[in-house]
Formats: structure tokens, sequence, C-alpha cells
């Protein structure tokens, strides 16, 4: 088994989960990665991940100053659920696996599958604060 970064040097390592693994958890990641800058890990995943990242969300990232044009959906595996100190599902319901001794959080909001940028910014702003909300649960300081 891998030694999975983080764990070992104290930072929290969060992991986003949505279906495809194309929208919502990559917008999430990436205020996260930005927000807790090298203070705490983030990871995202699918269960039916897509081949391609939302359009509409890299643009609206982009908007924010925030890169994830370089990101790919990518499965979870039961290692990177485990590492997890915090797993965030968003509308994968029952397709997301539950392990004992993790927290969960379950976001509910829309899927920025199929819409346009205009209909992705009110998604990514509602990200963007639930994100801050966990980093200052995690006793993490937003850069």
């Amino acid at each position: 088994m891998a030694k999975v970064e983080g764990k070992s040097d104290g930072r929290p390592i969060v992991l986003f989960l949505c279906v495809h693994n194309a929208g919502r958890s990559q917008m999430a990641m990436g205020f996260f990665q930005h927000l807790a800058a090298d203070r705490a890990l983030a990871w995202s995943g699918g269960a039916e991940f897509a081949t391609e990242i939302n359009p509409a969300a890299v643009a609206s990232m982009a908007e924010r100053g925030i890169d994830i044009s370089g990101e790919f959906p990518k499965p979870w595996t039961e290692e990177i659920i485990r590492a997890a100190d915090v797993v965030v599902t968003m509308g994968c319901g029952d397709a997301c696996p539950v392990f004992p001794g993790r927290r969960y959080l379950d976001w509910e909001l829309d899927d920025p599958d199929g819409k346009s940028v205009e209909e992705v910014r009110p998604i990514r702003d509602e990200i963007e604060r639930r994100v801050r909300d966990l980093l200052a649960e995690l006793g993490e300081q937003a850069v």
C-alpha cells in the first residue's frame, strides 16, 4: 500500500465525491486547493466518472482565477476514501461508499452537467461558500 501524503504530516485530507467527477467535485477541489494552499489536501473522485471535465465548470472557475482545466475525472478507490479525514458527497446517493471512522458531509447542489456558464455560476458560488465554511471548521484560514 502506498504512503498517503498528508496523513503522516498532520494536514487534513478532504475527498470530494460526485457521480461523474466532472463538475461539482472538481470545482470544490479547485476552491479547496486554492483557499487552503498547502495547509490541507483535497482529492476528488466519481463513481461513474466522465471522460472530461465539464467545460462550463472550467470556464466558471477560470473567472475566479482558478484553473481546473488540467484536471480529469477519476474513480474513487477504497484506499483514498479510507485515507480521507472528511468525505464530501455531492449528489451521488448510494453510489458513494460509506466507511466507518470517516466524517461525511452531503452537499445537495444542482448538477452543472449540460448547463451554460451563466447557469453554473450560482452552483460555483455556493460551492465556494461551503468550502470556506469547511476550511473554517477544520481550523484552516482561507488565503
